[in-house]
């Protein structure tokens, strides 16, 4: 396996051990908090993600099934949690922020690659 792969693997443990630890392991928080959390640990798969090998249309759509199927997996799991569409809509959120924020990255760096090579 490519080390691109190892971010993109802990970043994947990290969002099992926080989606399913159970109710009494997790923390009080302000209100919204949760839908950060969400947002944030799907911007970091996103992010890992991109850095892999594979494909970006496989990427996409393995991310959606997951962010449904973790609040699937939460209501029915014996963990004292329980799913919620908000938190699917806060983990796309999170993808999207992060794909579109590597995108503008992406073009950033050609133009000055480009930049660059008509210099030099």
């Amino acid at each position: 396996m490519s080390p691109r792969w190892t971010p993109f693997l802990l970043a994947l443990l990290t969002s099992i051990v926080v989606f399913f630890m159970p109710a009494s392991g997790v923390p009080s928080a302000p209100p919204g908090t949760d839908k950060v959390v969400h947002a944030a640990v799907f911007a970091a798969l996103t992010v890992t993600g991109l850095w892999t090998t594979i494909s970006r249309l496989l990427l996409a759509i393995a991310l959606a099934c997951y962010a449904c199927l973790t609040e699937v997996l939460q209501a029915n799991l014996p963990l004292g949690r329980s799913g919620d569409p908000g938190d699917v809509v806060a983990d796309l959120v999170g993808v999207g922020i992060a794909w579109s924020m590597c995108w503008l990255f992406g073009r950033y760096a050609a133009r000055r690659r480009a930049s660059a090579e008509r210099v030099g």
